[in-house]
């Protein structure tokens, strides 16, 4: 049996640290980088939800200039054609 003097409960002491030490600093360490990790992808995340809604708005925007120069041409080719003189009907 191990006498317990002042260096032994030292080396004992230093022992149990540097045990703990290895098995709980991975832990901790992917503990934090899960942690960063998850922030990273929480901000893009975000992001993504914005650009969608700016998608959703640009096309919307699209659609009403594709509408506004549909109607345009059209009322564009009616007048040529009356200027001609083409009876439409």
């Amino acid at each position: 049996m191990i006498r317990l003097n002042s260096k032994n409960s030292i080396i004992i002491a230093f022992g149990l640290l540097f045990i703990g030490l290895i098995l709980f600093i991975p832990k901790i360490y992917f503990t934090n980088n899960i942690y960063y990790v998850s922030k990273d992808i929480n901000k893009l995340y975000a992001h993504y939800i914005s650009l969608k809604e700016e998608n959703k708005f640009l096309a919307q925007q699209l659609e009403d200039m594709k509408f506004k120069n549909q109607v345009e041409d059209s009322l564009m080719i009616y007048s040529i054609e009356e200027a001609n003189g083409i009876n439409i009907r």
